[in-house]
């Protein structure tokens, strides 16, 4: 698969989970669930996988933790706020800069309509650009 094969895949996942459970649990259930998910599907992907940041060809652990990596061509974060900021962009923009990925899903489950609370990043560039800054 690739990644938008891959985001599609996620962002049909995610909406189930948002059907099921709706918003208001903490991010770290929504996390879980979307993990379980994905195993099922039989797609490899890591839960908080360490990033560290090379500079001057020494690698730090400067505890960056992906919350999901995908196939290791997608990265996933996932949030339960009131609503995306821009904080929340420049995390998922960091851990795009510091891996080899080229897409990332924001993803916002604490939302009443689950679509206003995806958000895609390909390359630093915002597809859908709703996030209050």
């Amino acid at each position: 698969m690739d990644e938008n094969d891959l985001s599609k895949l996620i962002f049909d996942l995610g909406l189930k989970i948002h059907k099921i459970l709706g918003p208001g649990l903490l991010e770290s259930a929504y996390e879980e669930c979307l993990y379980y998910e994905i195993l099922k599907q039989g797609i490899e992907v890591e839960k908080q996988k360490k990033l560290p940041l090379i500079y001057e060809d020494v690698q730090l652990e400067v505890g960056y933790r992906v919350d999901l990596l995908i196939e290791k061509k997608l990265i996933v974060e996932i949030k339960a706020v009131e609503s995306l900021n821009s904080l929340h962009l420049a995390q998922l923009l960091t851990y795009l800069k510091l891996s080899d990925c080229k897409l990332g899903l924001l993803i916002n489950f604490n939302t009443t309509l689950f679509k206003k609370g995806v958000k895609r990043v390909i390359n630093g560039f915002l597809e859908n650009e709703n996030i209050e800054t």
